[in-house]
């Protein structure tokens, strides 16, 4: 994680430039934030805050004339540079962006001015004189898709920056209703947060009130009550969804992608890839992949077959038919316990 860089940024510790990239978006989010509010006061954002956004036919020469200008009625200037794809290895007919005066800038940046550069990739084009240049003057972040414990203990320290703590079994529960998607968990912290005001611990009882489960876990529930036999409560809920308006279409898609993945780990598991090799091969989360893996262990690849095929079917009544979809999806529900005997 970035903790070590951003405690830095909160003690005064800047930079001259800083390099942004990678895939997990809130952490660059926050990462610009804490920099807006540690080198610069509210009253300065007028004066010495600029952005240039090179996807917006922005220019690199404007935006380092902006750094090299001495801040008004501050101490420091704030420049933002957005869209620096020329750090990554996209191939353009021509280059809008010329680099020359940006080099020029990193051997000697301006002591009064913290020059931010966001590259919106996963990864940097490592041969690229700028990319190393940069990498030598420059502090660089990288923004990466946090591990399921990396999460946990992202979740912690964004309670005990309201001054409090939250119980172990809470933070297992939030991640299991919220997801894994950052800016979602701490807006869910935030109402945590809130109604333990005057409370020391956010506890799992607090979680369950107030947390509201996404569609993936609902339909990741629906999977459970079927495979357990517990066909009545799957039929609730999904009746529950119906009535909140969920589309059929949408909810057979999600059970589609959930049983394909499913049937991914347990066969990529049976050649011996770790949960960890199988999320970065897939490309999804380690925390979906465990999840999935615990589906997998119970079900046979014959099973999974036949409840991909019963799923192509109804996708192809779905799109079909014209009478009430919703009962299609139904009889699946109904059908998939005998289907997994």
């Amino acid at each position: 994680m970035i903790i070590k860089e951003w405690n830095a940024i909160k003690k005064g510790q800047l930079a001259p430039v800083y390099l942004l990239y990678g895939e997990e978006e809130y952490l660059l989010h926050e990462t610009k934030q804490l920099l807006i509010q540690h080198v610069i006061s509210e009253e300065e954002m007028d004066f010495n805050f600029s952005l240039h956004d090179l996807a917006d036919e922005a220019s690199i020469e404007t935006a380092i004339e902006d750094a090299e200008s001495f801040p008004f009625m501050g101490e420091k200037r704030l420049v933002f540079i957005e869209g620096a794809m020329y750090y990554t290895a996209e191939k353009k007919k021509e280059t809008k962006h010329p680099t020359e005066m940006l080099e020029a800038y990193l051997q000697s940046p301006a002591p009064y001015t913290v020059l931010v550069i966001h590259v919106p990739a996963e990864k940097l084009d490592e041969r690229k004189k700028i990319t190393k240049l940069t990498k030598k003057n420059a502090a660089v972040i990288e923004a990466k898709k946090l591990t399921v414990n990396d999460i946990k203990g992202w979740i912690k320290s964004k309670v005990a920056d309201h001054r409090m703590q939250i119980e172990d079994a809470a933070v297992e529960k939030l991640t299991m209703l919220a997801g894994t998607n950052l800016f979602m968990l701490a807006g869910e912290i935030e109402k945590l947060a809130l109604y333990a005001d005057g409370s020391e611990v956010i506890t799992y009882d607090d979680v369950v009130l107030l947390t509201p489960k996404s569609v993936e876990n609902n339909v990741f529930d629906l999977i459970e009550f079927t495979l357990n036999g517990r066909t009545a409560q799957a039929i609730e809920l999904y009746h529950d969804l119906i009535r909140q308006k969920e589309e059929p279409l949408k909810l057979l898609a999600l059970l589609s992608g959930q049983f394909r993945l499913i049937y991914q780990v347990k066969n990529m598991s049976g050649k011996g890839f770790s949960q960890q090799q199988i999320a970065s091969r897939l490309k999804v989360h380690p925390f979906r992949v465990k999840l999935a893996a615990q589906h997998a262990s119970r079900l046979s690849a014959d099973h999974l077959k036949t409840i991909m095929l019963e799923l192509a079917e109804c996708d192809l009544s779905l799109k079909s038919s014209s009478g009430r979809k919703e009962m299609i999806l139904e009889m699946f529900l109904t059908k998939l316990p005998a289907i997994t005997r």
